[in-house]
């Protein structure tokens, strides 16, 4: 220790020493003066090379517009995938080429055999597919035209199955496309091969032709013309659809909103918000007086508000999807508030507008404000990981595709929306529809949901860039990146009780995609699936004929099912859902029972400003 004391201070006052030395260097480089600050060299002329980004993004939007917006590069991608992995996958080939053998020799022996007690055709047309319903088709030849069809059509699906170490999404692609391609060749598109288009013919001597002509040169000319679709002049909005009595109560630059007048001497106590999706009108929940979810609603003693949005042109390609969170729900939800003080509401939201309706309740779950009482979806989405058949037409570059197109036109057209819809279901919407319209000479019966379906509208540029990278592509809401105000939000800040509904044939919302939200819930959800597909499961009122639904609640403690799981559980109902979201809501609710708010509320700025439907359902 003696020792170690003098080594301890000798070592303190060298750095010491040290330190005064570094001080004073410091204070006397303080005191010369600052060199000159060298002037950085401008680069030369030649440097300064021009940027031709702009004429890339020309050209792409020029393409897109010819081919509705779907990118020719994620096409050519998916095949060449599929071509590459084949090429090298000598079973596969093997497995194809003697596939092919057996299916020519099943038909072979049907041909030799048909006719004979026993005999049945090797292969049938998948299940919804009436094409070949008509007896006709049973007659010689038709019948092996339809089995050879049936036959190149069932080697294709195993043709375009995934192969190993392909991409998902490709192998996805390739049988969509494999299934589009094969949908041409089918022997119901010719008159050569048709006997329902050969007898129509030999029946009118060819005056189906001659309609089918004049229905085509009509349909060119409303659709050059901005006209609506043949045959649907019969629903007027505000005359024969959209009539349930209401007034327009608030009005911004995004929506309009609807309060509709009571037809009952008492109410539930608290309101119904409906936010529908805004790549269509409202009135897909207002149809005809006797299937509009609106009327029977009010019917039942429930004050109903509805959001009708605005169509918007290209002056509104920056509106973005906070925008319609903001000014869309928020806004209603604050203007409701003011109508019926003191009452919680009952959010529902159909489609896009349930996703937005999930984004904004759970922004308000984070914020702790309360003013939900429940939040229904109607075949809504939260999770995009299996949102189905619209997946094929995004990824990276089919977004940028779209985008560049947007970015020239302002908004995503609504032709060019009504392709992709049609494409999902090519042999109702495409094939059978021309050759029934164009070469039988028939007009299809029109209803009120098909006048709706025809009334479409555009999406701003922003908005719809937004929304199918952060949650089609990106699938953020659940993966917890979804952010709102610089904030990550989630939906198990939603507390109050969810109602969901599937629809059993739904290709934009499969059913066991919106059923994914009870695994980022930790409320109670009431799960209902229901016949019919996307549009007319919704539209399912009572009485309406071959309805059902299963149903079901799980309870924030209980644990998890999955959907093949839940399926058998669930109890099966016939008739329509409509009165069970009915009575939960009243359930909710409670019994008490109040005089009918007033429409509007002029004292606190929201005064009538005209009858129901508005004006905005009118854009065009």
């Amino acid at each position: 220790m003696a020792r170690s004391t003098p080594k301890l201070t000798v070592v303190s006052e060298r750095a010491e020493t040290k330190a005064e030395t570094g001080a004073e260097t410091k204070k006397a480089a303080a005191r010369r003066p600052a060199p000159p600050r060298q002037r950085q060299p401008e680069p030369p002329e030649a440097e300064l090379v021009p940027r031709f980004d702009t004429l890339d993004r020309v050209n792409r939007a020029l393409l897109a517009r010819w081919t509705q917006g779907i990118s020719p590069w994620a096409l050519a991608s998916a095949w060449a995938d599929w071509s590459t992995h084949l090429a090298v996958s000598t079973g596969r080939q093997t497995e194809l080429a003697q596939k092919a053998v057996v299916d020519a020799a099943r038909i072979a022996a049907y041909a030799a055999m048909r006719g004979t007690d026993g005999v049945d055709a090797p292969f049938a047309p998948a299940p919804g597919d009436r094409r070949f319903d008509d007896p006709t088709w049973k007659a010689r030849p038709f019948d092996l035209m339809v089995q050879s069809y049936l036959a190149v059509e069932d080697w294709w699906r195993a043709a375009a199955a995934p192969i190993r170490g392909m991409n998902s999404k490709n192998a996805d692609r390739i049988s969509f496309m494999a299934d589009q391609l094969v949908d041409v060749l089918a022997p119901s598109n010719s008159a050569l091969t048709n006997p329902q288009i050969q007898q129509a013919i030999l029946r009118t001597g060819g005056g189906n032709l001659v309609q089918g002509w004049r229905n085509l040169m009509e349909d060119v000319s409303r659709h050059l013309s901005g006209q609506r679709p043949a045959g649907l002049e019969q629903w007027r909005v505000g005359e024969t659809v959209a009539v349930t009595p209401g007034k327009v109560v608030y009005r911004n630059d995004l929506i309009e909103l609807i309060q509709y007048a009571p037809t009952t001497k008492k109410v539930a106590k608290e309101p119904v918000l409906i936010v529908p999706a805004w790549i269509m009108k409202y009135y897909i929940l207002d149809l005809s007086p006797e299937n509009s979810m609106v009327k029977w609603l009010v019917g039942q003693g429930h004050t109903v508000f509805m959001v009708s949005w605005r169509n918007p042109t290209g002056k509104d390609a920056d509106i973005s999807l906070d925008d319609y969170r903001t000014q869309g729900v928020i806004a209603a939800i604050d203007a409701v508030g003011k109508i019926v003080p003191h009452e919680k509401i009952h959010a529902c939201g159909y489609c896009l507008g349930g996703t937005l309706l999930a984004i904004a309740a759970a922004t308000m779950g984070r914020r702790r404000d309360h003013r939900l009482a429940s939040v229904t979806l109607l075949a809504a989405q939260t999770d995009f990981s299996e949102a189905g058949e619209l997946m094929l037409f995004v990824d990276e570059w089919q977004i940028a595709f779209l985008e560049d197109m947007m970015w020239d036109q302002g908004v995503l057209d609504t032709h060019q929306m009504a392709g992709a819809f049609q494409l999902l279901r090519s042999n109702d919407l495409v094939w059978s529809k021309m050759v029934r319209e164009y070469v039988l000479g028939e007009r299809g019966t029109q209803n009120d949901l098909m006048a709706w379906n025809a009334d479409q509208t555009r999406m701003p540029a922003r908005m719809h860039s937004e929304y199918l990278r952060g949650l089609f592509l990106e699938n953020r809401l659940t993966a917890g990146r979804f952010a709102v105000e610089g904030r990550v939000i989630a939906l198990r800040d939603i507390r109050v009780p969810f109602f969901l509904v599937g629809t059993e044939r739904d290709h934009i919302a499969p059913w066991r995609s919106v059923y994914k939200l009870h695994l980022f819930t930790n409320t109670d959800v009431t799960f209902v699936l229901t016949s019919g597909g996307h549009n007319a499961g919704i539209v399912s009122e009572p009485g309406h004929p071959n309805r059902r639904y299963r149903i079901a609640t799980r309870v924030d403690d209980s644990p998890y099912q999955s959907p093949d799981e839940w399926l058998p559980c669930a109890e099966r109902k016939d008739g329509s859902w409509w009165p069970e979201w009915d009575a939960w809501l009243k359930r909710l609710g409670g019994q008490d029972l109040v005089a009918p708010p007033p429409m509007g509320a002029p004292k606190a700025g929201l005064p009538c400003l005209e009858d129901a439907p508005g004006t905005y359902v009118y854009g065009t």
